[in-house]
């Protein structure tokens, strides 16, 4: 007798960001089955309707959340909305895979917490960079000791999303309502998901404390001023709150140094995946753009010595597939070509894979609840030490009644 459990019955919410998981879905179709979508454009839902002739649409979340043929949601949607959206999915008896970042307030992410720990449903935080391919390499040296005792990491998110902050008319998405309305490190978890799981942050190590700054404006009010003119808003540099960059720093209890960076407005090349850590016997250094690899550089393995003493070999960086073989990810290993094909240097397709597990083996998935209020928040933390002129803010103790 076979022993397969039934396919997750998913609903994706948010019909636009929620196209990227239709490659894994396609994949891993016989452990979970799109029942239903939800989006309040029409047009959005007729597109789905076409692909996926079976399902049914809903542009009321509340009904969708009464449906007895879902068993899980899948939060797309924008950012703000994410935490009341998961509380309500849970507390209606459906697991969550929310887009980050999970909350936005301090009360948001208690709150929570406190319904996955009440309801014992999965919840998991599809931080779809922590499955990049190089990542989750560094993350299997780490494991390994490569690098030896790690005492710094980097992270940033460096991407001009600026046509991403309006619309045609000029009227503000979410981005460009957080860049109007906020000033603070507003969208942490791409850059801090990763570096928080190389170094077994709430496993093995705790965020202690940290510190943001925030640069002065002037990208958006160029961008507007070109796009639409002065006599919008944006046009005005009072307009926004947002500075064009925010630079977070962490310290962790067992005393590692974190660095974050993000910046969304300014112009330059693509570099969403800035990453680096210094360890007592390595680094590793992220690739800039899409034709330079990663490079790592190991004591006693990568050439060179780093004293630079006479007469010796200076050290010399490598590729970091240069070890591939060695110690690429077994996930990567097994799902090569099917991650390839997905979205986000195949982290759509990891998450989908990873929370699906989780249900079927009734386990903690590997980015829980408490990962996702941690990472996220910096957001509102952040907000405070900004406006304090920088002072440093502890982090709560989400985990405290983990189990």
């Amino acid at each position: 007798m076979s022993t397969q459990q039934p396919p997750v019955r998913l609903a994706v919410v948010g019909g636009r960001r929620g196209a990227a998981f239709k490659l894994a879905l396609s994949t891993l179709s016989d452990r979970v089955t799109l029942t239903a979508v939800c989006e309040l454009n029409e047009k959005m839902l007729n597109d789905w309707k076409q692909n996926y002739p079976d399902i049914r649409t809903y542009t009321d979340y509340a009904q969708l959340l009464e449906a007895p043929d879902v068993d899980a949601v899948l939060l797309a949607t924008p950012l703000m909305m994410h935490a009341r959206q998961a509380i309500q999915a849970l507390r209606a008896g459906k697991h969550v895979l929310s887009e980050v970042i999970a909350a936005h307030t301090l009360e948001d992410a208690w709150e929570l917490v406190e319904t996955v720990e009440q309801t014992g449903l999965t919840y998991m935080l599809a931080e779809n960079y922590c499955y990049m391919r190089p990542n989750m390499m560094i993350g299997n040296m780490i494991g390994q000791g490569v690098f030896g005792d790690i005492t710094f990491v980097e992270g940033a998110y460096i991407h001009d999303c600026r046509r991403l902050t309006h619309y045609p008319d000029g009227e503000l998405t979410w981005r460009g309502e957080l860049q109007h309305n906020l000033n603070a490190m507003n969208y942490p978890t791409h850059s801090l998901g990763p570096l928080a799981q190389w170094l077994g942050i709430n496993r093995t190590d705790e965020l202690d404390y940290m510190s943001t700054y925030t640069s002065r404006n002037g990208s958006m009010t160029r961008y507007f001023q070109e796009q639409f003119g002065d006599s919008h808003p944006g046009s005005n540099p009072s307009y926004w709150q947002q500075g064009d960059s925010a630079v977070t720093t962490i310290r962790t209890k067992k005393g590692v140094v974190i660095s974050l960076r993000l910046d969304w407005v300014s112009g330059r090349p693509h570099n969403m995946t800035h990453y680096g850590l210094q360890g007592t016997k390595g680094a590793y250094l992220a690739a800039r753009h899409d034709h330079e690899d990663p490079l790592v550089w190991i004591d006693g393995r990568s050439p060179g010595s780093s004293l630079d003493l006479p007469g010796q070999e200076k050290a010399v960086w490598e590729s970091l597939w240069a070890y591939r073989d060695e110690y690429e990810h077994p996930l990567w290993q097994r799902w090569l070509k099917e991650a390839e094909q997905a979205g986000h240097g195949g982290g759509d397709f990891f998450v989908i894979d990873e929370f699906v597990s989780s249900i079927h083996n009734k386990r903690r998935p590997a980015i829980d609840v408490y990962d996702a209020v941690t990472w996220s928040s910096v957001f509102p933390l952040s907000l405070q030490s900004v406006g304090t002129e920088g002072k440093p803010i502890q982090f709560p103790a989400f985990t405290k009644n983990r189990k």
